[in-house]
C-alpha cells in the first residue's frame, strides 16, 4: 500500500473517532429548536379593543346579513340629440333676410331663412284670377245643361278646367309659402350655411337644426349582455365632463351590428337636465337583475391555496372556514365604501381583519354578545 494511502486512511479513521466520542451540553437539535408557547386567538368586534395579553392574538370580525342589490351593467357611450336636421331649400332664389345666428333656440315655424318672392306672388294672382274665369264658365255650362242648352261633353271639359286652375292656384300658394324656410320643430340652431345675399337652389342647406328636449344617451351592448336589459330600466350616466344624469332606457335593437356584433341602446334623458351637449363620451350604468347580496369591507377579501377568491367566516362554534365569493358590484360611497359579493348564505360573521392569521378549520375564542 502506498504512503498516500496509508496517511487518507489514518485521517478518515480519526474523523470517524471524533464525530462518535460523546461531548458533555445540550444537543444540537435542542439547540436550534427552541420550546414555542402556543398562543391562542380571539375574535373581536371592530370597535372593541384588543387583548392587552401579550399571549392571545386578536382577530376583528363583523356581522352582515344580505340585502338587495341591483347589479349595475356598465356599458361606454356618449350623448346625442333626440334628432339632427338639415332644413334645406324647396325653392330657389336669394336670400333677403339674415339668417338666425347659430346658437339660437327656435320654436316650430320660426323663420330661420327668407327666399326672395320675385314672380311667385303674380303668378299666385293670376292662377287665382284663372279659377275665378273657370268657375264662372264651368257654372255657365251647369245653367245651360239643366235646360238642355249644352252638352254633357262640354261640361265635363270645363269641370277639367276649373279643377287644373285650382291645381294652379294651389301651386302657386305652395310656392309662396316655401320661400319661407322654417323650423320644423323646437331647438338650438347648431348650423348656419347661408348668408344674406347668397343663392339657394332647390335641395341646399339653410341651416341644421338640433332638437335636444329629450337627449339620448347611446352605446353598444355586448351580445351575451343585452338578455339582462329592458326598455324602462333606470340608467345613470357619468358624462366626461364631470356631469350625473338619470334616465330610462327607450330603445334596444333588434338587430346587431354587423361589425361589432353589438347591439343599440337608447336612454332618455329626464327631461330637467337639458343643459347637455351632444357627442360627451358617458359611461352608461344600466340596472340590471335585482339580487340578495352581502356587502363587505373590500379588505376581507384573502385567497386560498388555488388562488381562488373569497372570505373567512366564523361560525357559531368558533370554526374558521373559508367561501368562495364572486364582486357584482362596488360603493363609490366614501364614507363607507365596500363591494358586493354573492356566494354566501344568510348572515355571517365575516373576518374583517386578521383573516391571514386563522385557518379553515381552526377554533377561536369568540363571544357572540356583540352581533346580536
Amino acid at each position: 500500500m502506498k504512503k498516500q494511502q496509508i496517511v487518507a486512511l489514518a485521517i478518515l479513521a480519526v474523523i470517524i473517532l471524533w464525530m462518535f466520542v460523546p461531548r458533555s451540553g445540550t444537543s444540537t437539535a435542542d439547540a436550534e429548536v427552541p420550546e414555542v408557547q402556543e398562543r391562542s386567538v380571539e375574535a373581536i368586534a371592530a370597535d372593541q379593543a384588543p387583548s392587552e395579553n401579550p399571549e392571545v392574538f386578536s382577530v376583528r370580525a363583523e356581522r352582515i346579513a344580505p340585502e338587495a342589490y341591483v347589479e349595475k351593467l356598465m356599458v361606454r357611450g356618449r350623448t346625442q340629440a333626440f334628432r339632427h336636421v338639415e332644413v334645406r331649400a324647396e325653392q330657389a332664389g336669394r336670400i333677403v333676410n339674415e339668417p338666425v345666428p347659430r346658437g339660437t333656440r327656435v320654436s316650430a315655424g320660426d323663420l330661420l331663412c327668407e327666399i326672395s318672392v320675385d314672380d311667385r306672388e303674380v303668378n299666385l294672382q293670376e292662377a287665382n284670377a284663372r279659377r275665378e274665369q273657370s268657375q264662372f264658365e264651368y257654372d255657365a255650362a251647369l245653367d245651360l245643361q239643366a235646360r238642355d242648352l249644352q252638352s254633357d261633353v262640354v261640361v265635363a271639359q270645363l269641370k277639367a278646367a276649373l279643377e287644373s286652375a285650382k291645381a294652379a292656384v294651389t301651386r302657386a300658394e305652395i310656392a309662396l309659402r316655401n320661400t319661407r324656410i322654417v323650423a320644423p320643430f323646437d331647438g338650438v340652431v347648431e348650423t348656419r350655411t347661408m348668408e344674406m345675399g347668397d343663392l339657394l337652389n332647390i335641395g341646399d342647406v339653410c341651416a341644421s337644426v338640433l332638437d335636444d328636449s329629450p337627449m339620448l344617451l347611446v352605446g353598444l351592448v355586448p351580445e351575451q349582455e343585452i338578455g339582462r336589459i329592458e326598455v324602462g330600466a333606470t340608467v345613470t350616466g357619468n358624462l366626461l365632463d364631470g356631469k350625473t344624469v338619470t334616465g330610462t332606457v327607450s330603445y334596444l335593437a333588434t338587430s346587431a351590428d354587423v361589425t361589432s356584433r353589438s347591439y343599440r341602446i337608447e336612454i332618455e334623458v329626464d327631461p330637467n337636465q337639458q343643459s347637455i351637449r351632444e357627442g360627451i363620451t358617458t359611461e352608461i350604468l344600466v340596472n340590471a337583475a335585482e339580487l340578495m347580496a352581502h356587502r363587505i369591507p373590500s379588505s376581507a377579501l384573502t385567497l386560498d391555496d388555488n388562488g381562488a377568491i373569497g372570505v373567512k367566516l366564523i361560525n357559531r362554534d368558533g370554526e374558521v372556514s373559508f367561501h368562495h365569493v364572486a364582486i357584482v358590484g362596488d360603493d363609490t360611497n366614501q364614507l363607507n365604501p365596500g363591494i358586493w359579493v354573492t356566494g354566501l348564505s344568510g348572515t355571517v360573521t365575516l373576518v374583517t381583519v386578521g383573516q391571514e392569521i386563522v385557518f379553515p378549520g381552526q377554533i377561536v375564542n369568540a363571544n357572540f354578545d356583540w352581533d346580536l
